[in-house]
Order: C-alpha cells, then sequence, then structure tokens
C-alpha cells in the first residue's frame, strides 16, 4: 500500500483539522462564560460564531503553509515531527500546488469573514473588529512585508487570536457587551496555544534559522527556551488562579487545575530532550492535550456553574 493511501482525507491535512481544538476550545468556552454570567444563549449565533471560527482558522493554516514554502523553512527543514511541526507538507510532497493551497486557504478567510460581516450586522460591529484583527495577523504570521513570526513576538499575537479574541468573539455574539471575566477566562488558553506554537518551534529551530525565521526559539536556543515553556506552564495557572480571584472568573474553573501533572510532564519532557527531538515529541503531544483539555475543564466548570446558578 503507497503511502498516500494511507493518508486521512486531503482536506484533513491541507486544513490541519485535527488541530482545530484551537478555535472550538476558546469558542465554546467564551459562550458558556456569557451563558453562566448573561444567561443568554442563542444556539444559531454559537454555530455561526464556530463555523466563522473553524473557516478563519483553517484559512490562516493553509496561507501559512504557502508562505512557510516561498520562504523556504518546510522545505529544508530535516528534523520537522508530523504532524506537530513542519507544516502539512502537502506542497513538498508535490501532492497539493502552492498555489491551490494559497487560493483555497483565501476562499477559507473570505468565508469566515462573510460570516463575520453577518454577525455583525445581527449583534454588534465589536464582533467584526474582533474577527478582523485575528484574521489579519494569523494571515500576517508568515506573509510578507509583515511576517510576525520574525519578530519573536509571533507568539504573542497567537495567544490573542486563538485565545483573548476568540473567547471575547464568542462571549460577543452571545452577551452584545464585553466583559473581564471573559477576558480573563481567556488567559489561561491564550498562553497554552502559545506554548503548543514554542514547544513546536524547538523542532523547527535550525530550518528557521537558516532562512531568517527568528522566532523565539532561535532567538533564546533550545536550552534557555526550556525555562520559557516552564514559564508558560506556570503563567496559565496563576492567571486562571487570579482570574477567580480578582476577575470574577467562576470558583468551578478552578477544574483547570487538574492539567498541572500533564503541564509537569510536558517540562519534564523538554528540559530532558531539548536537543533529543524524536524524545521531546513527547511534550509536544503532552502540550496540545493540556491546552484542549484545561479549556474543557473550564468550560465544564461553567457548565457546572449553570446547574447550580
Amino acid at each position: 500500500m503507497s503511502d498516500t493511501a494511507k493518508m486521512p482525507p486531503l482536506w484533513v491535512i491541507k486544513t490541519r483539522a485535527p488541530f482545530f481544538t484551537a478555535s472550538i476550545v476558546p469558542i465554546v468556552l467564551g459562550t458558556l462564560v456569557a451563558w453562566a454570567g448573561t444567561g443568554t444563549f442563542f444556539p444559531g449565533y454559537f454555530l455561526l460564531t464556530l463555523v466563522g471560527g473553524v473557516c478563519l482558522h483553517a484559512g490562516i493554516n493553509m496561507t501559512n503553509d504557502y508562505f512557510d514554502h516561498t520562504w523556504g523553512s518546510d522545505e529544508i527543514n530535516k528534523e520537522f515531527a508530523n504532524p506537530f511541526t513542519g507544516g502539512s507538507r502537502l506542497i513538498q510532497m508535490g501532492i497539493v500546488s502552492p498555489q491551490t493551497m494559497l487560493w483555497q486557504g483565501i476562499a477559507f478567510l473570505l468565508s469566515g469573514g462573510l460570516i463575520g460581516l453577518f454577525l455583525a450586522y445581527s449583534r454588534g460591529a465589536t464582533v467584526l473588529w474582533l474577527g478582523f484583527f485575528g484574521a489579519l495577523t494569523g494571515f500576517f504570521y508568515t506573509a510578507p512585508p509583515f511576517r510576525l513570526v520574525a519578530t519573536g513576538f509571533g507568539e504573542v499575537f497567537i495567544a490573542l487570536d486563538f485565545g483573548v479574541l476568540m473567547v471575547l468573539g464568542a462571549y460577543f455574539t452571545q452577551a452584545t457587551q464585553l466583559s473581564w471575566e471573559a477576558a480573563s477566562a481567556s488567559l489561561p488558553v491564550a498562553l497554552l496555544i502559545s506554548a503548543v506554537l514554542y514547544i513546536n518551534e524547538f523542532q523547527d529551530m535550525l530550518a528557521d534559522q537558516t532562512v531568517g525565521k527568528n522566532q523565539i526559539v532561535v532567538r533564546l536556543g533550545r536550552r534557555r527556551a526550556v525555562y520559557g515553556y516552564g514559564l508558560l506552564m506556570i503563567g496559565t495557572y496563576a492567571t486562571l488562579v487570579l482570574g477567580v480571584v480578582l476577575a470574577g472568573v467562576s470558583p468551578f474553573a478552578l477544574l483547570g487545575l487538574l492539567t498541572v501533572p500533564l503541564a509537569w510532564r510536558g517540562y519534564s519532557v523538554a528540559r530532558a530532550n531539548y536537543d533529543n527531538l524524536p524524545a521531546l515529541v513527547g511534550a509536544n503531544a503532552a502540550t496540545i492535550k493540556n491546552h484542549w483539555l484545561t479549556g474543557v475543564l473550564m468550560s465544564l466548570g461553567y457548565i457546572i456553574q449553570l446547574v447550580v446558578g
């Protein structure tokens, strides 16, 4: 059986659909924060927000694949850990042309934008500006002329786009207002999605360095960058506790603290294997699992809040 025969459906690989948890988790969380806090839940707007967010996510993934190709980083990357790092590899394998990847990615972005326009008309312009900023910075994460990943601030924008902005956008489509509670509840998820990107940069470091893609791990080196990963883990749980104490986040959201052992596992693997890239995959997997599981547990906390009143 050929390698291509064993592959998942092409659209799953193109869009990197298994990683849509990065957009689904914050949208679900923001919706539940609004429901618990204001008593409002509109299933139709929730589904539109979810579809729009996933479309934007798919478009960002695909256009990033294209611009990484033009940058040359994916072509020379010999240390990638598929499926976590190195892109979808479809362009590099000759399965999808670069132009197809680009234009289909733009089509997803436009689809998400049209949904955003409808939500702005129905619920208020704020949701459009949140989505526009997220789509723009996600696109220019690798696209010229900005190529935000090379500035050393790429991780900050990803934390905003797939953390703060998605939670606030989902909250707004339900409540037609913003809240400090929703913004605070978004921070653990934001830091964890930034950590997913950050740990994936370890395998990509040499290729990125060669083409001038000076992300944080390139700037720090793998050994020192491990401590940055540890700080992201500490920040995740610190912002969760502080959100409950200071910003009105539901105390039931502290269920997210149950993932502390998973964070420790990811850090321990990274600390022991920062230069042993095959073994480092355990940290990549643990970080992704930590992101969605923490988000799910926080969301469950808000469901409990709804039940108990």
